[in-house]
């Protein structure tokens, strides 16, 4: 079977003039995911990222970790919505600047109603159209695993959440318009997707199938923050 590793970028810069940049903890995610990776014997066959700044340099600290000469493919497919456009469309936004903890509550309030389908025309990109990007993003990523190969592909928390999703309540045909049931669980995995961590697919004939999610144990200890 193939296998796909689905990677979440290291930490940004949160509160930054540039929030696409990794900060250096993020940095330090990356080259410890990478030797991680290495010394557990994973040799990627292709790597993908998608076209963020913050995912071209997880990339680099992975490869700078793990010793791998290889160069990755881009795929914008795996870019993250626009989570700052979601938020800012919110028609409840709070007054001042927000510390972590208030962000990530108007954050799940905003992406709630980007979610529910009734407010597209709101949005330069809907929840479903989203949607449909990862979907033809992680069909690539399988086609390139082929049998016995490994894709690592470098993305978002967003993305991740969203091929998770697909995976564990796939569409009952190509015309399933009902998104409410994958929009929950991206909800639930889209708040607890780790900086760094690693969620493997793996591809069989049957077609793809979710192994495990959220993989984080080269974050050893509170030698580094999680998200």
């Amino acid at each position: 079977m193939g296998r796909l590793l689905l990677v979440r970028h290291g930490q940004a810069s949160f509160g930054a003039d540039d929030y696409d940049v990794l900060s250096e903890t993020g940095w330090q995610q990356g080259r410890l995911l990478g030797a991680h990776l290495a010394a557990s014997g994973t040799v990627p066959t292709v790597v993908v990222r998608g076209g963020m700044r913050r995912h071209r340099e997880t990339v680099d600290a992975m490869l700078e970790g793990a010793g791998w000469d290889l160069t990755a493919g881009v795929d914008p497919g795996w870019d993250e919505f626009d989570h700052l456009g979601v938020v800012a469309r919110h028609p409840d936004l709070p007054e001042g600047e927000l510390d972590r903890r208030a962000f990530q509550a108007l954050f799940e309030q905003a992406t709630a109603r980007w979610t529910s389908g009734r407010h597209d025309e709101d949005y330069p990109e809907s929840y479903a159209a989203f949607l449909a990007r990862v979907r033809d993003s992680l069909r690539r990523a399988c086609e390139q695993a082929g049998p016995g190969g490994t894709v690592v592909v470098v993305t978002s928390g967003g993305p991740v959440a969203a091929a998770c999703a697909d995976l564990v309540h796939p569409p009952a045909g190509p015309d399933d318009g009902d998104l409410s049931a994958t929009a929950r669980l991206w909800a639930r995995f889209n708040t607890v997707v780790v900086n760094s961590s690693v969620t493997r697919v793996v591809v069989g004939s049957t077609g793809p199938r979710l192994l495990t999610f959220n993989e984080h144990a080269h974050l050893a200890g509170d030698a580094l923050t999680y998200r």
